[in-house]
């Protein structure tokens, strides 16, 4: 259970380093953020913001309620057979990072261990790629694979040994199985590869700008 709490936590947090968010609208932004299979309930988000308030690393503001509503000068107020609205209506309370929280958001998204690429963990932490380090996210993606490579392997052997104990519908879901893995393996190589190629172009630009700022520091001094 911690770690499905911890995994809540850091979602909450990559979506509040985005902008301050009221608590609907942060279910709603989990729930796409996450999916429909993952959605989380009132019951489970808001215990999680509770102790992230109380550790200060969100921190919670309230609109102020609207002022009542004032008659024109001589003229009389009209009725409408309505009440009118209560001024004092509570409005909705907003969550907003700490700078304590984006430390601590910083220091997660920095980890790369085998939780980050687990099933449990790995969709969050993909989801703020942006916020993350690039050599954190080639050693996610690889750490990835990896798991799913050996995943893999394991599943085949043992369709291998069962295959005449399975009947058609069985082996059929197995196959779906085994392609699904295939699937995310093909599509893991091809976001490595994207990353490489990028960090390669920034050593090439860097190693380009060197000898063009000797040059200029150079120029300055003679």
């Amino acid at each position: 259970m911690r770690s499905r709490s911890a995994v809540l936590e850091t979602a909450i947090l990559g979506l509040l380093n985005s902008a301050p968010l009221h608590g609907y609208e942060l279910r709603k932004r989990l729930n796409l953020l996450l999916g429909s299979f993952r959605a989380f309930s009132y019951g489970t988000l808001y215990p999680a913001l509770k102790s992230l308030v109380a550790r200060g690393l969100i921190e919670t503001t309230e609109p102020e309620p609207a002022a009542p509503a004032t008659r024109q000068a001589g003229r009389p107020a009209r009725s409408t057979g309505t009440k009118a609205p209560l001024s004092g209506r509570r409005g909705r309370i907003v969550y907003r990072l700490t700078a304590e929280g984006k430390e601590h958001l910083q220091t997660v998204l920095a980890t790369s261990g085998p939780a980050a690429w687990e099933d449990e963990n790995f969709d969050v932490r993909f989801a703020f790629f942006a916020q993350t380090d690039a050599e954190t996210r080639i050693r996610i993606l690889e750490g990835r694979r990896t798991r799913l490579t050996e995943r893999l392997e394991a599943v085949r052997e043992s369709a291998a040994r069962t295959r005449e104990r399975l009947d058609e519908y069985t082996l059929e879901l197995q196959r779906h199985g085994l392609e699904q893995v295939e699937r995310e393996v093909r599509w893991l190589d091809g976001l490595i590869t994207t990353e490489r190629d990028r960090a390669l172009g920034r050593d090439r630009d860097h190693n380009a700008g060197a000898p063009n700022a000797s040059a200029q520091r150079s120029k300055e001094r003679g």
